[in-house]
C-alpha cells in the first residue's frame, strides 16, 4: 500500500522523488518522506499529511541520489517519527519499505541488545539497524543487504541509500513489486511503473529475493550472491493523464468513465461481427474441456464481482462454479482436482496480497489459473497460466468503479468463451449473448443521460443511522458492492442480506424510517422480492428501489424508484451498481468526505 521511488542520475533528485510520489498517492497514504544523498550526508524530511506539505518542507538541493515513500501505517500511528525513510544510527544509511516485516518483535530485541536505538515504532526501522550491523563488521554494501534479506521474513519491498556509496541505490523484493526503470543516464527504483512515466524507456522488473544495484548508468540484479543477467523490457505505455479533466473528484470522472472502459475491453475480446468471443487463454484453452469445477477469488470489490459472474459461469458453461473470499481461500482446505479446476484471481492492481498468495496456492495444488487485471507488468501476470486485461486506464480514486464493471463483464466474457469451446451454448444463443454485451456501454450511457435526483435522495438521508440493503440473485452481489461504497466513502453502516434471509433475524433492525434499498432488477424472483418489500414496508421501512426502466408497478411498492436500463439478468449489475454507486458519491460529499481519498483505505493492498 505504500508507494515508494528512487533516483540516481545526472538531473536533481528532488523533483523526480517528488514527481513519482505524485504519481504514487492515489494507491493511499497517511505520511510521506524523502532521503537525499547530498555533500557527504543524508538529508532526511518526513512529514504527516498530503505531498503538499512535503514539498513545502523539502528545500532545493543539488543532490542527483535519493529515495522518496509514502507511507501507509500498519506498525505505529501515523506521525513524523513512524514516517519513512529511516536512518541508520550512524546517519549514513537511509531506507524506504512497502510490506510487513513478520518478525520485526525478534529482530529488535537482538538489534537493541547490540546497542542500537530505535527512532520509531515501526516493523520497517529494523531493516536498516541490520543493514548498519552487517556494515560493522566490514561487509560491503550489497553483502549487508543481503545478510538483512535473509533474516527478515514477511513480504517486503525495499530501497537503501548510502553516503559512503553516493552515486548508487541498493533495492530488494520479496513479495512486494519493486520495478528499476531505466532512462537516459539516469535510473529509478519503484513500487510501479507509473512512479517514474515518460523518464524511462525501459524497465528491469525483480523477481522475490533479488537484489539490484542501480547507478545512473546500469543497474545489476543479484540473485543468489551472483550477477543475473537480465534484459530490460519496454515501458508498458500508461495513462499518463492525472488530472481531473474538470471533474470535482477522480471517483466522479471515473464513474463517468464506464461506458468508454467497456467498449475498450469489448472491442478487445470480441470478433467485430458480434458472432463470438475472443478471450485467448493461451496454453490453458486445452484443458477448456476437461473442467468440473471453477473457482473465482477476490477481494472487496473484485469479490463482489467474482460473486455476480459465478451465476453467470454455471448458467453458461453448467459448470460448477464459487467465488471465494481470497484471504480465506488461501488457507484453507483447497479440495482442487489437478487439471480439472479452473481458478480465476481477480485482482484490479495485480498486487493484492491476498489474491497472490491464493493464486500461488491454487497453481501449488495443481489449478490451471487465470489472472485478471488491470495493470500491465503487475505481480499477478507473471504467477497465472494465463493474463486477461480489463482495459479500464488508470483508477485513481480509491475507491473501486469502473474497475467492477469492467471484471464483471470480462469474467462474462471469460464464461461465454468456455460455454463456446465446450458447446454449452448454441452458436445462436452464443451470438444473442454477444450482441448483449455490447450493448452495456449504451447501456450505462443512457443510465448517466437520465434524470435520477440521486443527489436529492441522498440529502434526505444524511442523517441516517445505518442503511439497510436487500437483493436476490445476481442483485445481492450488486447490493454488496453498493453497499460496499457507502461505507468506504460516506463511512455509514450498511446491513447487506440476501432478501429471503431477512426474516431469519435481521428483520429486527428495521424500524421507523430505516432506509431499506432493494435491488430488483432480477425479473425471475422480482415477485418474491415484492413481498420483502412490503415486509419492510409493513414495519415502517422508507425503501428505495432498483428496478428496471419497465418495471412501472415498482412506484407503487416502493417510496423511491431509481430506473436503470433493462438487460440480460446476469449482466444487470453492471447498470445497477451505477445509482449505487452515485448515492453513494452524493452521501459522502454531502457529509464533507474525501471520496477520492477515504479514510484508513488504500487503493493497493500489499500486505495481509
Amino acid at each position: 500500500m505504500c508507494g515508494i521511488i528512487g533516483f540516481v542520475g545526472r538531473r536533481t533528485a528532488r523533483e523526480r522523488l517528488l514527481s513519482g510520489l505524485r504519481r504514487l498517492e492515489y494507491r493511499g497514504y497517511d505520511s510521506a518522506g524523502v532521503a537525499l544523498v547530498e555533500d557527504g550526508e543524508l538529508v532526511v524530511v518526513r512529514v504527516v499529511g498530503g505531498l503538499a506539505v512535503l514539498e513545502a518542507a523539502v528545500d532545493e538541493s543539488p543532490a542527483t541520489a535519493g529515495l522518496g515513500h509514502t507511507r501507509w501505517a500498519t506498525h505505529g500511528e501515523v506521525s513524523e517519527t513512524n514516517a519513512h525513510p529511516f536512518r541508520s544510527c550512524d546517519g549514513r544509511l537511509a531506507l524506504a519499505l512497502n510490506g510487513i516485516v513478520d518478525n520485526h518483535d525478534e529482530l529488535r530485541s537482538k538489534l537493541v541488545g547490540l546497542g542500537h536505538e530505535f527512532a520509531s515504532e515501526t516493523d520497517a526501522e529494523v531493516v536498516v539497524h541490520l543493514i548498519e550491523e552487517a556494515l560493522a563488521v566490514g561487509t560491503d554494501f550489497v553483502s549487508a543487504v543481503d545478510v538483512a534479506a535473509r533474516l527478515i521474513s514477511g513480504q517486503v519491498a525495499f530501497v537503501v541509500a548510502s553516503v559512503d556509496d553516493a552515486g548508487q541505490l541498493v533495492g530488494f523484493r520479496r513479495g512486494c513489486p519493486l520495478v528499476v526503470g531505466h532512462g537516459e543516464a539516469e535510473t529509478f527504483l519503484a513500487s510501479m511503473e507509473l512512479a517514474f512515466a515518460s523518464d524511462a524507456h525501459s524497465i528491469t522488473t525483480l523477481e522475490d529475493d533479488e537484489i539490484v544495484v542501480v547507478t545512473a548508468d546500469e543497474a545489476l540484479v543479484y540473485r543468489g550472491g551472483s550477477v543475473h543477467q537480465r534484459l530490460p523490457e519496454p515501458v508498458t505505455p500508461v495513462e499518463d493523464d492525472v488530472s481531473k479533466q474538470g471533474f470535482p473528484s477522480y471517483m466522479l470522472k471515473e464513474l463517468f468513465e464506464q461506458a468508454d472502459a467497456l467498449e475498450r475491453l469489448l472491442h478487445a475480446y470480441l470478433t467485430p461481427d458480434a458472432g463470438e468471443p475472443r478471450v485467448d487463454l493461451g496454453p490453458s484453452s486445452g484443458v477448456v474441456r476437461d473442467l468440473e469445477r471453477i473457482v473465482i477469488l477476490g477481494c472487496g470489490t473484485s469479490y463482489h464481482a467474482a460473486l455476480a459472474a459465478a451465476l453467470t459461469f454455471e448458467a453458461w458453461t453448467g459448470i460448477r462454479c464459487e467465488a471465494q473470499v481470497a484471504s480465506e481461500w488461501r488457507y484453507g482446505r483447497r479440495l482442487l482436482d489437478p487439471g480439472r479446476t479452473l481458478v480465476v484471481a481477480v485482482s484490479q492492481s495485480g498486487e493484492t496480497a491476498d489474491t497472490l498468495g491464493a493464486l500461488q496456492a491454487a497453481r501449488t495444488a495443481g489449478a490451471v489459473t487465470v489472472a485478471i487485471t488491470n495493470i500491465a507488468g503487475s505481480q499477478i501476470t507473471r504467477e497465472a497460466d494465463c493474463v486477461l486485461f480489463t482495459q479500464c486506464g488508470l483508477e485513481l480514486g480509491v475507491a473501486a468503479t469502473k474497475t467492477f464493471s469492467a471484471q464483471l463483464t470480462l469474467l462474462s466474457l471469460l464464461a461465454l468463451q468456455i460455454a463456446h469451446d465446450r458447446r454449452s451454448l448454441s452458436a445462436v444463443h452464443v451470438s444473442a449473448l454477444c450482441h448483449e454485451l455490447l450493448q452495456l456501454p449504451d447501456t450505462v450511457d443512457r443510465f448517466f443521460a437520465g434524470e435520477h435526483r440521486i443527489d436529492e435522495l441522498a440529502q434526505r438521508y444524511l442523517d441516517t443511522r445505518f442503511f439497510f440493503f436487500l437483493g436476490r440473485g445476481s442483485g445481492f452481489a450488486a447490493c454488496l458492492e453498493g453497499a460496499l461504497k457507502i461505507k468506504e466513502l460516506a463511512y455509514i453502516p450498511v446491513e447487506v442480506h440476501p432478501a429471503g434471509e431477512m426474516k431469519h433475524g435481521p428483520i429486527a433492525l428495521v424500524e421507523e424510517g430505516t432506509p431499506v434499498v432493494c435491488v430488483a432488477t432480477d425479473n425471475d424472483v422480482r415477485d418474491k422480492l415484492a413481498s420483502n418489500i412490503a415486509e419492510v414496508r409493513t414495519r415502517g421501512a422508507s425503501v428505495i428501489a432498483i428496478a428496471g426502466d419497465r418495471d412501472e408497478a415498482m412506484q407503487h411498492m416502493a417510496d423511491d424508484v431509481i430506473y436503470v436500463p433493462d438487460t440480460n439478468p446476469l449482466l444487470a449489475p453492471i447498470p445497477t451498481v451505477l445509482p449505487l454507486q452515485m448515492l453513494a458519491h452524493e452521501l459522502a460529499t454531502g457529509l464533507g468526505r474525501d471520496v477520492d481519498r477515504p479514510r484508513n483505505l488504500a487503493k493497493t493492498v500489499t500486505v495481509e
